[in-house]
């Protein structure tokens, strides 16, 4: 179906891809595999038209194409669901998934009603129970997440390229998504598949392409690969991840949140969080789990000082009233979001700059930025993070999402807090990167940090924790120690009891 032949593209003095060649089968999910910075999303954008200029060519069913832009793409029959959400915030979700594609009456002016309709068809085909008027910016991450598949589901396309399409989402949706996934190559489409979860591509993917460095390492069908092998052939060498011993220390208390509860800001009467309570200890690493909308993100930006609350949240004996995340900062806690696209960086910025934006009072002289100042900052950090970059100067939306990342790390870990906060700090980042940032929140626990990690994927909260509490409907279900925790009785607690 398509064919990708010798293609090169270069951003400045950076070479994201070099003589890149694959062939993608029809009616076959192909899995595109790689640690970050391997020129995945690089690709996929050249395929999709993001990317007009490059060196190579590109054969669909069997003749030259190439594309000044995605409109032009979609018309030749390929679809992208990106990895960054690409979505209009104060659009509805009708808006969203129309837009560029609006249907009209024979009056010349929009069907809205036809429009209503075909999206609540998508909606339901996607097992997402939310109104098609309903603003994106009112859905959780994961759920946008859904709202691009149905994007790309609206068109019919040939080939369908998903960039990390399971990244925020919920097991359900993920099972949801498969069983689409398997109607698409039915019907005889293409699938290209991004993703560094390992098991779920063994679940759904035909064959494998692997990256590295920018460069194709190999091909070949899932089947005659295994999990360790394709790891190797990704890095280059072997990496393992298992679940944390506990170290036996006895640590003194640095953070206690005490029947903390939260009202929801549009259902009357409704809680986001319902009496939640629990300690940190110095050098601890907390892990948090739980299914989409357990309240966990909101249990984050309540101590970070984003709602207002009943309850009692105290640091080192004292109690905090943050009236924002800036007295929350001040205070000794750092927040790393969800949405770093959204919520943790300045895109068109560079890394230092990003960087600074917390300290600014300590790169100043005068009430001047002090370049110098800010220089060393950023340059440390780059090096003792491996932020792959030339250089500080390098605008963030250049950079890989695991370096994204990285940056966003080093913008909170420059304001040395005591409480470090992770909201899903792995999402769409390879199993090198991971390792890498499992060993950083490691040695911050060891200087003395308190670290609470949240996550969706219970093999990275049993690989980094020393407890684990599981949340469900605003409520903590469990706390276990990492010595009686396992997946069963995780999954067991993150399950709502109306369920």
């Amino acid at each position: 179906m398509l064919v990708a032949e010798n293609i090169t593209k270069r951003f400045g003095g950076i070479t994201a891809l070099e003589n890149v060649n694959m062939e993608l089968q029809t009616g076959k999910v192909n899995a595109i595999l790689g640690e970050n910075g391997a020129g995945k999303s690089t690709l996929m954008k050249i395929l999709s038209g993001v990317y007009p200029e490059y060196e190579g060519r590109i054969l669909l069913n069997g003749k030259q194409v190439s594309f000044s832009n995605p409109r032009e793409a979609q018309h030749a029959g390929i679809a992208i669901i990106h990895q960054e959400l690409n979505l209009v915030p104060y659009l509805t979700i009708t808006e969203n998934i129309f837009l560029g594609h609006e249907l009209e009456t024979s009056w010349g002016v929009l069907n809205r009603k036809e429009m209503y309709r075909r999206t609540e068809e998508l909606l339901k085909r996607l097992k997402l129970a939310v109104s098609p008027d309903s603003l994106v910016s009112h859905l959780k991450v994961g759920q946008q997440q859904v709202i691009e598949i149905a994007k790309a589901l609206l068109t019919d396309c040939q080939v369908i390229i998903m960039d990390e399409p399971t990244s925020a989402i919920t097991e359900s949706e993920v099972d949801v998504l498969f069983t689409i996934i398997n109607e698409l190559k039915q019907e005889n489409k293409t699938i290209v598949y991004i993703s560094h979860k390992l098991d779920e591509l063994f679940k759904i993917a035909d064959n494998y392409i692997v990256l590295r460095d920018g460069r194709t390492i190999e091909s070949g069908k899932m089947c005659d690969v295994n999990h360790d092998l394709l790891i190797r052939k990704m890095v280059g060498r072997e990496i393992r991840i298992t679940k944390k011993e506990n170290c036996g220390k006895q640590r003194p208390p640095l953070l206690t949140v005490r029947d903390v509860s939260v009202k929801h800001p549009s259902q009357r009467d409704a809680l986001m969080l319902k009496n939640v309570s629990f300690q940190l200890c110095k050098g601890e690493v907390i892990g948090i789990f739980g299914l989409m909308g357990a309240g966990r993100t909101e249990l984050m930006e309540t101590i970070f000082g984003l709602h207002k609350y009943a309850g009692n949240i105290s640091l080192d004996g004292k109690d905090c009233h943050f009236k924002t995340p800036a007295d929350a900062l001040k205070a000794g806690f750092a927040l790393v979001p969800e949405d770093r696209k959204k919520d943790g960086l300045i895109l068109d910025q560079c890394i230092r700059h990003n960087m600074s934006l917390t300290v600014l009072d300590k790169v100043e002289t005068g009430g001047f930025l002090h370049e110098k100042k800010e220089h060393s900052l950023a340059d440390g950090y780059i090096q003792s993070l491996r932020i792959k970059t030339p250089s500080s100067e390098q605008a963030v939306k250049n950079l890989s999402g695991g370096n994204q990342q990285k940056v966003v790390l080093a913008k909170y870990l420059a304001t040395q807090p005591k409480v470090l906060m992770l909201d899903e700090p792995t999402r769409g980042i390879d199993i090198n990167a991971k390792n890498e940032i499992y060993k950083l929140i490691e040695s911050q626990a060891e200087a003395g940090l308190g670290v609470i990690v949240v996550s969706s994927e219970v093999p990275e909260i049993l690989a980094v924790s020393d407890r684990i509490l599981v949340m469900a409907e605003g409520r903590i279900t469990a706390e276990l120690s990492i010595e009686e925790a396992n997946e069963d009785k995780i999954l067991k607690a993150a399950i709502p009891q109306s369920l």
